[in-house]
């Protein structure tokens, strides 16, 4: 009797411990858009000001945030994006999108199904009115078009510039290797930010894409203030902000586990890594 309460005992100290490790890794997360509306969110898009959600682009149903162009009569490069109220270093972004509908008249052809999550963006209060998108890095989301290969979170630079494989690229935007999601089906990204040292991209909990030291530089930005682009100033945080590039998205699900505690301490670093992609 007495052995098998010592064995009911180690079992329950047991099961008490991983839900306590399990209860800790779900209090670590931050549920950037909370289900219900966007008061932590702030919208810049091209040709506006700071704050106009130009109509009314960017919005909650039914407990999604959507990005919608019904109160568009066109495009008219009116690029957009919606930016989390605080800036991060060490993170991991959790993303659950779709893509529906059709794409707004005037929108590019390669907007097509496009979007994207900005990592290490810029203030949107340094943004000027007729910017089209945030010095930043993007993980670029990208729907199937029911026919042709066209892979998800793949990274682009906006006034940025990365290393590949230790060298540096001037590729403005760069494939990942994951598989093509056609239809609206929903899909899970996850981006792995650690300051300026590398960025993972994950789909799906597959690993698609790795790069390293983000910072400013190169070009495909336009009409940005010259003294916020600091040529060769290396990335190490940044506001996190969702895309409006002409075709409608969906996100049910916008999650961050912030890092930073664990940065100086790369083996406690790891191992909260390691169990928040299995």
């Amino acid at each position: 009797m007495k052995f098998n309460y010592f064995l009911k005992s180690i079992a329950l100290i047991a099961l008490l411990l991983c839900n306590g490790t399990l209860q800790a890794q779900q209090k670590g997360w931050i549920n950037l858009f909370n289900g219900k509306d966007l008061k932590d969110w702030t919208v810049k898009i091209a040709k506006h000001e700071v704050g106009d959600n130009f109509a009314n682009t960017f919005r909650v149903e039914n407990g999604l945030m959507k990005v919608s162009y019904d109160g568009y009569k066109e495009f008219n490069q009116q690029y957009g994006h919606i930016f989390y109220k605080k800036p991060f270093s060490y993170y991991l972004l959790k993303v659950e999108y779709r893509f529906v509908g059709e794409q707004v008249k005037g929108g590019e052809g390669w907007a097509l199904r496009n979007s994207g999550a900005m990592l290490h963006c810029q203030d949107p209060k340094t943004m000027l009115k007729d910017q089209d998108f945030p010095i930043s890095i993007e993980g670029q989301l990208l729907g199937g078009d029911g026919k042709h290969e066209r892979h998800t979170s793949n990274v682009c630079t906006p006034g940025t510039t990365i290393y590949m494989d230790d060298k540096l690229t001037v590729a403005h935007c760069l494939e990942s290797n994951s598989k093509t999601f056609h239809g609206e089906q929903w899909v899970t990204a996850e981006f792995l930010v650690l300051g300026d040292s590398v960025i993972k991209h994950f789909v799906n909990k597959e690993l698609v894409l790795t790069y390293t030291k983000p910072q400013i530089g190169g070009g495909n930005v336009a009409n940005y203030d010259p003294k916020v682009k600091e040529d060769g100033k290396r990335l190490t945080e940044g506001f996190i902000s969702l895309q409006s590039e002409s075709h409608p998205i969906e996100f049910r699900k916008v999650a961050l586990f912030d890092l930073a505690p664990y940065e100086k301490d790369k083996v406690k670093l790891d191992k909260v890594i390691d169990e928040l992609l299995k």
